[in-house]
This record gives structure tokens, C-alpha cells and sequence, in this order.
């Protein structure tokens, strides 16, 4: 199952996200999530352990039909209250979507893989409910604010005790193994501590930069084959003839 955020981590989460340098992050990391997935307006996307509802927002200002998931009633309560009935809104879990294969066109984790009990299972679900393209955003690994973040969680208590990050080649491993030779497209941002500055605007947009594999949010994109779950068929045959005796 996971961790499911309970209301104390649901209200510091709104709090976290609200703050000035946590919003510069995310245009950021919300701008590579448009460059990498290219979605298309009107299509629809489902965004998997949604949260507060942030990325629901993000999704909703690209022209994109939305639906949200998320296991915890607390997130889920912040989210409408931030987007109201503009998106549909689920209780679930990223290991067992209560939707059919190819539901949507597009699926997105956002910061979601780290907090899932199952990861490989999470994306093979991902991949069954969409048809077109699953963005995978992570707090990387190998980047130096990932390191602050799990040093800081030796010594104080933060959400990030519950968190498991991933690196791009980590990623990138586990979806080959479940889809084979897929095509797949990753980028990170946040390659700085500081967010703001014409300078630092110039290198977190510039390509080049952004295929360094050590920003602090890494971007994955893959591209689907479509895929159906299917059932064996039970053929009846009745001879014509039961007497008879067939010889060959």
C-alpha cells in the first residue's frame, strides 16, 4: 500500500507547496513535464497519486481532460477544494487502478513512485490504463538536494523518511523490463539550489543542462505500444455425428 499521507502531513504538504521557492521548483519541473510528454489539448491524463491537486492544476492549464488518484481522503480534500469539479477525483492506489486498459491517453506520476509500496507494479498499471505516453517524475537519487534530503532524514522526523528515490538509469532498468525496447526520453531540472535569476533561468531551460543526470527532479517519458488485458475463450464444439467414428 504504500504511505498514505494522514491530515498532519496533508496540511504541511499544502504549506510546503505554497512557499515561494517551492513554486519557482515546480514551474520548473512543470515546464519539463510539458517539453517531455507534448500532450495534446482536450486529451485526457491521469494523474496518479495526484496529492493536493498542484500537477491537477498544471494539467488543467495545458487543456487536458483530467482525472486525479490519490489513497489519501485528506490530499484528495485539498485537491477539490483547489480545482473544484474541474477534474474528476478517485480514491485508489497506484498498484491496482480501478480503471480499464487504455483508459486515457496519457498517465503521470508526479513525485508518486517514491511513496508506493510496489513500484514496478505502479507502472505496469500505468501503462495497461494509458495508450499514448506515461510521464515519470522523481526526486533524483543522485542529486545533491536528494542526498540533503535523506541525510536530514537520519537526524529529524520529514515526510522523506517514508520516500524512496530513484535514479534515471534505476528507472529507465525497470521499464525496459516490463515493456522491452520501448522508447524512452528523461531530462532533470533544478540543477541549482537557487530558482530565480536571469542566469539561472538561462541554464535550468537550456537542453544541454537539462541532460546532466543530476538535477534534483528527473523527467522520464515513454512512449506505449497499446496493450489489452485479455481472457481465454472457452470454444463449445458439438459433432454433428456423435455415433460416428472418425479415422485419419
Amino acid at each position: 500500500m504504500g504511505h498514505v499521507f494522514n491530515f498532519n502531513e496533508a496540511i504541511a504538504y499544502e504549506q510546503w507547496s505554497n512557499k515561494p521557492d517551492t513554486k519557482k521548483a515546480f514551474e520548473l519541473e512543470a515546464g519539463l513535464m510539458r517539453n517531455l510528454l507534448q500532450p495534446m489539448r482536450g486529451e485526457t491524463i491521469l494523474d496518479i497519486g495526484c496529492g493536493v491537486g498542484t500537477c491537477l492544476t498544471a494539467f488543467l492549464d495545458m487543456g487536458l481532460r483530467v482525472t486525479g488518484l490519490d489513497p489519501s481522503t485528506y490530499m484528495l480534500d485539498i485537491a477539490l477544494k483547489r480545482i473544484g469539479n474541474r477534474a474528476d477525483l478517485y480514491r485508489g492506489f497506484a498498484e491496482d487502478l480501478p480503471f480499464d486498459d487504455n483508459s486515457f491517453v496519457y498517465a503521470s506520476f508526479f513525485t508518486t513512485l517514491e511513496f508506493v509500496d510496489d513500484p514496478v507494479k505502479a507502472l505496469k498499471e500505468a501503462f495497461r490504463v494509458a495508450k499514448d505516453r506515461v510521464f515519470i517524475g522523481v526526486l533524483n537519487r543522485y542529486a545533491i538536494k536528494g542526498i540533503q534530503r535523506r541525510v536530514k532524514g537520519i537526524f529529524t522526523p520529514t515526510i522523506f523518511n517514508h520516500a524512496r528515490f530513484f535514479s534515471i538509469w534505476e528507472l529507465k532498468q525497470s521499464i525496459r523490463g516490463i515493456l522491452g525496447n520501448t522508447p524512452v526520453s528523461w531530462r532533470t531540472v533544478c540543477q541549482l539550489p537557487s530558482y530565480s535569476g536571469n542566469f539561472v533561468n538561462t541554464l535550468e531551460h537550456s537542453k544541454i543542462i537539462q541532460r546532466c543526470p543530476f538535477g534534483a527532479f528527473a523527467g522520464i517519458v515513454v512512449t506505449l505500444v497499446p496493450r489489452f488485458r485479455t481472457r481465454p475463450l472457452t470454444m463449445r464444439y458439438q459433432d454433428k455425428n456423435p455415433g460416428e467414428v472418425v479415422t485419419g
